[in-house]
């Protein structure tokens, strides 16, 4: 890891979305990380957090999703409660919630009650289900989202079950992204019109649209809608992963024919011994010359071997590791920041560069700041 950011706490520089105020009703999951991508753009985030322990508990200050953003406190419970949150709204231009539909009707600060003192706000709602549909109401998790969405029966072994991708498919890419996306794009449509607009996103939503390849495919015939039988899921046995002496592991994606040729020749191996790759039928053999010969080095032996060249082979690296990788050392894709190694802001940008300005927000730790900040005295009527 390298000890320093391309662009390091402090750095004087406003990022690209320096200016805009969001306020983020708090939540777990993709709501706080789609406001962290905002906040490592520029924005001026205010999470409202709710008195009492976090959900998941853990120590906020060591909440990375929490970075770059201001907390204020909050009881939507109390009668002061909705108004305080209704006049933050009203100086915002985005706000995002990530509730069960409905809840922020009841609570009084929905769109309607919001984008009623700021016709102009972009109201960004995050769920896994949706505003609608028969699910809409119910509880749910990443792991629920993307199997409804087809994409987890997609990852695995043929013959084994389905993988979980952590959290990283459906909370993250099919839902954080999505509202990121949707948001801005709202916000442009808002400053030209003056009108604002409610954004619906939808973890089954986004993550489906992710499968959107796939579904060329699908109608093509070169997929097969089952798992480990295609090129790009493990079925092919130069787009894959080899077990190494040592028990690590190293990632193939010797797709293009010039790559395969690096490959296998790194491999000690030579094309013309070995059968027809084109064909699906030769696969399981292939597959087996590739394991032994892979089950031959240590991963770091065949690191040296094959990093430096266009084999496309790169190692499976943890966490940790990857902190350390030279390549994203350079680049300072991981950072120390606030006592935290953490992935730094992306992506880049040449004149208006993202930043680590602030450590993850400690709930209340910022209300009197806001309430000066965007004049919002109703923030300080429980702290007097």
């Amino acid at each position: 890891m390298s000890p320093y950011s391309t662009d390091p706490p402090g750095h004087p520089t406003a990022g690209p979305l320096d200016g805009v105020r969001v306020v983020e009703l708090a939540g777990i999951g993709p709501g706080p990380f789609a406001a962290m991508l905002l906040a490592d753009l520029g924005a001026d985030v205010v999470r409202v957090d709710r008195p009492g322990p976090p959900p998941l508990g853990g120590d906020p200050a060591h909440d990375v999703t929490n970075r770059n953003k201001r907390s204020v406190l909050v009881d939507l419970k109390s009668p002061e409660g909705p108004p305080t949150v209704r006049a933050l709204a009203a100086r915002a231009e985005i706000l995002v919630e990530g509730y069960r539909p409905g809840v922020a009707e009841r609570l009084g600060v929905g769109p309607d009650d919001c984008m009623a003192a700021n016709p102009a706000l972009v109201y960004g709602r995050m769920t896994g289900w949706g505003q609608r549909g028969p699910l809409a109401s119910l509880a749910g998790h990443d792991i629920g989202y993307i199997a409804t969405a087809g994409a987890l029966s997609m990852i695995g072994a043929p013959d084994g079950q389905p993988v979980v991708p952590a959290n990283l498919l459906g909370d993250y890419a099919g839902g954080s992204l999505y509202l990121t996306t949707g948001v801005l794009a709202a916000l442009l449509t808002a400053r030209a019109t003056g009108r604002g607009q409610v954004v619906d996103t939808a973890i089954v939503d986004g993550t489906a649209h992710l499968t959107a390849m796939f579904w060329g495919m699908l109608a093509e015939g070169t997929w097969q809608d089952a798992r480990g039988r295609n090129l790009l899921d493990g079925g092919c046995p130069y787009y894959g992963v080899y077990e190494t002496a040592d028990g690590c592991w190293m990632a193939v994606g010797a797709l293009e024919p010039q790559f395969y040729a690096v490959f296998v020749s790194l491999l000690g191996l030579h094309d013309e011994d070995l059968p027809d790759r084109a064909d699906p039928r030769n696969w399981p053999g292939l597959r087996a010359v590739f394991t032994a010969r892979f089950k031959t080095a240590t991963r770091a032996e065949w690191t040296a071997l094959f990093e430096g060249t266009d084999a496309c082979v790169a190692p499976v690296l943890s966490l940790r590791d990857a902190a350390g990788h030279p390549h994203l050392t350079a680049r300072g894709t991981y950072t120390e920041a606030y006592g935290i190694t953490q992935p730094a802001p992306a992506p880049r940008f040449s004149d208006t560069p993202g930043t680590l300005r602030l450590p993850p927000a400690v709930p209340g730790a910022h209300t009197r700041d806001v309430a000066r900040d965007w004049d919002v005295p109703e923030l300080l009527k429980d702290h007097r």
